[in-house]
Order: structure tokens, then C-alpha cells, then sequence
């Protein structure tokens, strides 16, 4: 049974908890859940507290209910999900990554790039690059935070070595929602990234690289991995693309003889 309505404690516990993680703006309470939106990621989330000790969080945006990689519960409530927390930190534990997917998920880079570029000339040819490149840098912040600032294949979080690597380059998308959709990006080390743009490897659907024979062994064996990507259907569909139009396509560069 849900507590209705919320205790000091638990409100101040709610509050906390939102605050924190980048849902600060409150909406007030319903049936015993508190909702909860921000200014810098998509959607509302709920929180309530059942009688018998449990935490309770309901989510209504979609990409984040199909990616954050729980189960959801039966209890009912607002939202499109509810999911059961056992004790607090549990619940803590599982808020920052929420964030990051609504924060990164279609369409919320895409509504930035709008709102940032709205009143930008985009006459000239200078002044399409400088819109562009304002799409390219909120393409990398909304990267990063999806794949949690670190590259999904060897590790490494040092950011001056990370690249937001489009899975189908900025020229070749039909629309800006492509080219800001983070499903079109793999947040890739400096050398894989490198490979990678070069269509020197790509990706099967269970995450795993692909190398091309024009890869030598000595560059395939600096090439270290942890394990495969987590890819979603939509990730899936971008690699398609690559494997068609980027992988093996391209032409070696020859370097000319001394």
C-alpha cells in the first residue's frame, strides 16, 4: 500500500533523491507519488513509498523504460512503468543513469539543437559549419552521457581520447534528428574511432568487431577490446548502414614511395 499521503521523511527523501540527479523541478503530489521533471532531459518520473518499506519510481518516457535494464513491477501508478526498490540506495543507485538516458535519448539532443540554432544565419557556407558544429558538439555531450563517459569497448574515460564516432557520418544522414540521434553514435577511443571512420571494422548485431582483411595483424592486435557493445534495434539499424556503405567501401589510402 502506498503511503498516502507521503510522510515528512519520505517527501524529504524524494526531494533528495530528485535533486541530486538532475530532477529538480517538482510538480507536487498525487495518490501518494511526488512527480518530478527537468530542464535538461525529457519526461517525468514519480516517487512513493509503500507502507512496508519498499521505494517506488514510475517513468513515462519510453526510451529510458526499454533501456535502463530492470524489470519492472505490477505495483500500479502513474507513468508508462513502475519499478520496486528493495532500500534507498538501491534507488540511488539506479537515478544516475536514468538521467543520462533522458537526457540523451530522441529527441532531447535534437530540441537543443533547435533551440540553440534558431536564431543562427545559415546563409553562407561559414555559417552552415558553425551551426553544424554546434550539432556536433551537443552530439558529443549527449554521447557521452549515454554511453556514461567512458568508451564501451576498452574502457577508457580519459575524454581528450574519446571520440563521438557517427555510425552514419553527419553529410550522409537524411535529417538532423539522424544526425543527433544517439543510437547514430558509438562513443569510441581515439585508434578504434579511427579504424572505425576508415571502415577498417564495424559490428555484428551481438556488438562484436568485424575487421576488414585490409587490417593488419599488428594493427588488429592493438586493437583491445573488453568485451562487445550493448546495441539496441535502433543501433542495429545504423550499423546496417555502415556495414553497406562504409565498411570495406572505402578506399586504402596509399602512401607514396620515398
Amino acid at each position: 500500500m502506498i503511503e498516502t499521503p507521503q510522510s515528512f521523511v519520505t517527501r524529504q527523501e524524494c526531494e533528495k533523491v530528485t535533486y541530486q540527479n538532475g530532477f529538480r523541478r517538482p510538480h507536487g503530489e498525487f495518490d501518494g507519488w511526488q512527480r518530478y521533471s527537468s530542464t535538461t532531459a525529457q519526461g517525468s518520473i514519480w516517487l512513493a513509498r509503500d507502507t512496508s518499506g519498499p521505494w517506488l519510481l514510475a517513468l513515462d518516457h519510453a526510451g529510458v523504460i526499454a533501456e535502463i535494464g530492470i524489470e519492472a513491477s505490477d505495483a500500479a501508478g502513474p507513468g508508462l512503468a513502475r519499478f520496486r526498490f528493495a532500500s534507498l540506495p538501491m534507488l540511488y543507485g539506479v537515478m544516475p543513469r536514468i538521467y543520462e538516458l533522458a537526457a540523451s535519448l530522441p529527441d532531447a539532443p535534437l530540441l537543443e539543437f533547435i533551440h540553440r540554432t534558431k536564431n543562427l544565419p545559415k546563409t553562407t557556407e561559414a555559417e552552415r559549419l558553425v551551426v553544424q558544429r554546434v550539432g556536433q558538439n551537443i552530439f558529443r555531450e549527449r554521447l557521452i552521457k549515454y554511453w556514461q563517459g567512458r568508451c564501451p569497448l576498452t574502457g577508457i574515460v580519459d575524454k581528450p581520447l574519446l571520440r563521438a564516432s557517427h555510425i552514419k557520418p553527419w553529410r550522409d544522414c537524411d535529417n538532423d534528428a539522424e544526425r543527433l540521434d544517439v543510437h547514430n553514435g558509438l562513443l569510441l577511443s581515439a585508434l578504434w574511432d579511427a579504424v572505425f571512420d576508415g571502415g577498417l571494422v564495424t559490428f555484428d548485431n551481438d556488438g562484436g568487431p568485424v575487421f576488414s582483411e585490409r587490417l593488419s595483424e599488428r594493427a588488429r592486435a592493438s586493437l583491445h577490446f573488453d568485451g562487445p557493445l550493448h546495441l539496441t534495434d535502433k543501433h542495429r539499424n545504423f550499423l546496417d548502414w555502415h556495414r553497406t556503405k562504409v565498411f570495406e567501401v572505402k578506399t586504402p589510402t596509399v602512401t607514396p614511395a620515398d
